[in-house]
């Protein structure tokens, strides 16, 4: 069945709004924190222990699923949610994020991208069309427009050039997209420009989508500044009955700050790449097990926190895992990580309900990164 969305409130002091997602009976509410699951898995995590998180939609990725193990056969399984046996919403991305990593710039064409296969080295093309029946296949409930994922180098006068390809790409991709009960999302680029933002945002909604994406925003080299101008500038034009999401984020305060411009949605794979390398998210600020002073401290993570981890095991506990290379500690922190994004995302909606977002944001801040932050 399709996902249903409205919007229930708007805060008074900010742009932020509580929204409710109608999936299969179940009410989910936003904004929300979107675990990923590459490849059709959340990394050493089984879905019993994701809804157990309370999270609400995952992600999966087109480009992976199309290489291993093929769309056909995740669609003769019955689709992603039968193959991975997740019974929540799935979102897939379009896979133009890791084909513009692999692609060089004269293969970007008006057709589409010729790129490497990472696993063998095949000459591959992907298209708005094929990614679109790609994602039709997998019959994930948010499929994702296929764009040029431009870096934030990139000068005006290119990311003009990229932003009038995209939303040529985007209506392509409508025109190919076959299946009736899955969502599909447009994507807004433009770098910190507020004239291509708007420009970007204003066409893709002329071509009328289910959601929309902000893209663009995750690039490393790419200042807070200018990633919450992106938020600003691109949801200043989208509209306000639908589904809004921030590609790529999970930085704590970029998820509060994208609330406070009017984002539902956040993504990234960073709680899980943190735990394999020993790293927790407390709400006193990012903490890494590596360290000695955890040797004997048989405490939990977390004493605010209700996951798995920290309702059974020590600090002490998950350093010797993670310093045996055990995978384990790695699903521990995982487990940690998720929940706590999580459990950020269901402060932030009670923030909301009181008007009392900019006082939440400034407490979180104090505590989570110290006084010296700006």
């Amino acid at each position: 069945m399709k996902l249903d969305f409205k919007v229930k409130k708007e805060e008074t002091k900010t742009k932020a709004r509580l929204g409710e997602i109608l999936y299969n009976g179940k009410v989910y509410e936003t904004p929300m924190f979107m675990p990923v699951g590459t490849q059709a898995t959340v990394k050493t995590l089984s879905p019993e222990e994701i809804k157990e998180m309370n999270a609400g939609i995952i992600l999966s990725n087109t480009y992976h699923l199309w290489l291993r193990p093929g769309e056909t056969i995740v669609s003769h399984a019955g689709g992603l949610h039968k193959f991975m046996n997740y019974d929540g919403p799935i979102l897939t991305d379009s896979g133009g994020f890791q084909v513009f990593s692999l692609a060089n710039p004269k293969d970007i064409t008006e057709e589409g991208v010729l790129f490497k296969n990472h696993l063998n080295g095949d000459k591959l093309l992907l298209t708005p069309e094929k990614s679109i029946e790609i994602q039709n296949k997998l019959d994930s409930d948010i499929a994702m427009s296929f764009d040029e994922c431009p870096p934030a180098s990139a000068s005006h006068e290119y990311l003009r050039q990229s932003i009038e390809r995209t939303i040529r790409w985007a209506e392509r991709g409508k025109k190919a997209h076959k299946n009736e009960n899955q969502m599909l999302f447009g994507i807004v680029q433009g770098g910190a420009h507020e004239d291509l933002r708007k420009f970007s945002a204003l066409e893709t909604v002329k071509i009328g989508f289910d959601g929309y994406s902000i893209g663009g925003v995750a690039n490393d080299h790419e200042s807070k500044e200018d990633m919450y101008k992106a938020f600003e500038y691109s949801t200043n034009y989208l509209p306000k009955d639908k589904l809004r999401y921030a590609m790529g984020i999970g930085e704590p305060i970029d998820i509060i700050e994208g609330v406070i411009r009017g984002i539902d949605l956040f993504d990234c794979v960073s709680p899980t790449r943190l735990a394999r390398h020993g790293h927790a998210l407390t709400k006193s600020g990012k903490i890494n097990l590596k360290n000695a002073k955890y040797k004997e401290d048989f405490t939990p993570i977390s004493s605010e926190c209700d996951c798995y981890a920290c309702k059974h095991y020590t600090k002490a506990y998950i350093k010797h895992l993670i310093n045996c290379e055990e995978t384990f500690g790695a699903r521990l922190l995982s487990i940690h990580n998720i929940r706590f994004l999580i459990n950020l995302t269901e402060e932030i909606r009670e923030a909301i309900k009181k008007d009392s977002l900019l006082e939440y944001r400034d407490i979180f801040v104090k505590k989570y990164y110290g006084d010296d932050y700006e």
